[in-house]
Order: structure tokens, then sequence, then C-alpha cells
């Protein structure tokens, strides 16, 4: 039977808001290597799971404009009109971080950290 994600576990959503706080102080202390990092690491967190995979592309579309870069722009519009259908049949490649830098579909290393994190949530 296939599982359907719609809604992220409470726990996981903290750490993902967490990460997202983070982004929004290191952007406006203008650490932007900093504020991506974050940015990464929430896709990561939130990448199974419609609404927050959705919205973390949309950020990373905003910052592409920030950075006046065409690449990122072009490939966050990509992720944006398929990333969320995907996450709703959970068919993500986990670690993956999101940026037009990574195929989309290329599966990558967690961060130990996340990985604690994942296990903790993750029902496979």
């Amino acid at each position: 039977m296939m599982k359907l994600n719609t809604f992220i576990p409470n726990g996981l959503r903290s750490f993902y808001l967490n990460e997202l706080n983070l982004y929004r102080s290191s952007l406006q202390s203008g650490n932007l290597s900093q504020a991506w990092h974050h940015l990464e690491r929430s896709h990561i967190l939130g990448q199974s799971y419609p609404l927050e995979h959705t919205y973390t592309h949309w950020l990373m579309l905003k910052f592409g404009f920030r950075q006046r870069s065409v690449k990122e722009v072009m490939g966050q519009a990509i992720r944006l009109l398929v990333g969320g259908w995907k996450s709703f049949i959970d068919h993500v490649p986990l670690g993956n971080t999101g940026g037009s830098d990574i195929p989309p579909l290329k599966k990558m290393e967690l961060p130990e950290d996340i990985a604690d994190i994942l296990s903790t949530y993750r029902k496979n």
C-alpha cells in the first residue's frame, strides 16, 4: 500500500522551523552562505512533506532572485512544479539539499544530526 504524506509530525516540524529561523537571522545579518546552509537543512528535514518541501523551494527561489542567479531561479521554478507531489507520495531522494547545483533526484548522505532526527520521525 502506498504511503501518503500530508502533514509533518509536530516534533519534526520544530526542527524544520528552527532551520527556517536560523535562515532568516543569517539572511538578516548578511551571512548569505550560512543562510543558504540553513535552507538546505530545512529542505532535507521537510522534503517528505508537500507544504514544507514546497515552501523551502519557494524560499530558495526568492534567494536566487536576491542573488541574481538565473541558474538558481530556473532550477527552483522547476522544482516548485514537481517537488510537492513527489513529497505527497514520499518519493524523494533523501538527503538531497534542494539547490540547483544538485541533480533533483540525487540521493545524498545525511548530516549525522539530521539522520538522528529523521530516524525518530520517519516510518519506513
